[in-house]
């Protein structure tokens, strides 16, 4: 798969702090990229041939061509 076919997600932070790692594909998964997002900035990544997974630890919403989801802990109440 080229860069050009790879798929794009959409990532914007709900609170301050949130992180955003790139993750390697191959035979040892390594960190590729990490990004610090504070409430209500968005990135915009795309998988490729190095980047074949995506972590993301904080409260964001994730759109992608699948649907949307929140990440991380719902507060009492919600």
């Amino acid at each position: 798969m080229g860069p050009e076919n790879g798929e794009f997600i959409v990532v914007k932070a709900l609170e301050d702090g949130v992180n955003f790692i790139g993750m390697t594909r191959g035979r040892d998964t390594r960190l590729q990229h990490t990004e610090k997002l504070d409430a209500g900035e968005v990135i915009l990544a795309q998988f490729t041939e190095n980047i074949s997974a995506i972590k993301i630890k904080g409260r964001a919403m994730i759109l992608t061509k699948h649907g949307s989801l929140l990440a991380g802990r719902e507060e009492e109440g919600e």
